[in-house]
C-alpha cells in the first residue's frame, strides 16, 4: 500500500480513525468530520504517560496535551450539555476563580490524566447522543456574543475547535518524543 504522508505518526494499517462519509447526508458528514478530529486528538496522545501528557510547550505557555484534553472536555460540556441541552452542568476544570484551571490543573499525575480522559469521553458520548437525535436547525443555544446558534453551527464550530487544537497537539507531541505526521 502506498503511503500518503512522508512521515507517518502510525502506519496506515494501524490508523483506527474513520473517515467521514464521502456521500453521507449533512448530519453524517458533520458528525464524521467531528469524530475524525476527536480521534486525531486521541491518536496524538496515544502511548503517553501522565508526565508526557502534562509536559508544557515552552515558557511561559501553559499549553499541554493534558490541558487540551481537559479544555476540550469543558468545551464539549459547555456547548452540548449547558448550551443546547439546557442542563445544569458547571465546568469541570475551570471556574471564575480559576479561569485557566483546565491548563493550570494539568499535572503529571496518573489520576489527573485518568480523570481528564474519563470526563472527555463522557462529554463526547453525551454530545454524540444529543447531536445524533436533535434537529440540526431547530435546537439552539443563546450565545451572548453571537445570538441564537443552531446545532449545525455548534457542530461546525466544534470541528474548527478540534482542528485548531490538533495543530497544537502536533507540536506538543513532537516536543514530547519527536513524533510527527497525520
Amino acid at each position: 500500500m502506498a503511503e500518503r504522508f512522508a512521515d507517518m505518526f502510525v502506519e496506515l494499517e494501524s490508523d483506527r480513525r474513520v473517515d467521514a462519509p464521502g456521500q453521507g447526508d449533512e448530519r453524517a458528514t458533520l458528525l464524521g468530520f467531528l469524530r475524525w478530529q476527536r480521534e486525531t486528538l486521541e491518536l496524538k496522545c496515544s502511548g503517553l504517560d501522565a508526565a508526557d501528557l502534562a509536559r508544557r510547550s515552552l515558557e511561559p505557555s501553559k499549553l499541554s496535551l493534558l490541558g487540551l484534553i481537559r479544555h476540550l472536555a469543558d468545551v464539549e460540556r459547555g456547548w452540548f450539555r449547558r448550551g443546547l441541552a439546557k442542563q445544569e452542568a458547571p465546568p469541570l476544570f475551570y471556574s471564575a476563580i480559576e479561569p485557566d484551571g483546565d491548563f493550570d490543573g494539568a499535572l503529571p499525575d496518573p489520576a489527573v490524566a485518568a480523570q481528564a480522559w474519563d470526563a472527555w469521553r463522557a462529554e463526547v458520548a453525551f454530545a454524540d447522543e444529543f447531536a445524533g437525535t436533535s434537529d440540526l436547525g431547530g435546537v439552539s443555544v443563546d450565545d451572548a456574543w453571537r445570538g441564537p446558534l443552531s446545532l449545525r453551527w455548534v457542530l461546525v464550530h466544534m470541528i474548527e475547535e478540534y482542528a485548531r487544537h490538533n495543530g497544537h497537539a502536533d507540536l506538543l507531541r513532537e516536543r514530547v518524543d519527536g513524533r510527527v505526521g497525520q
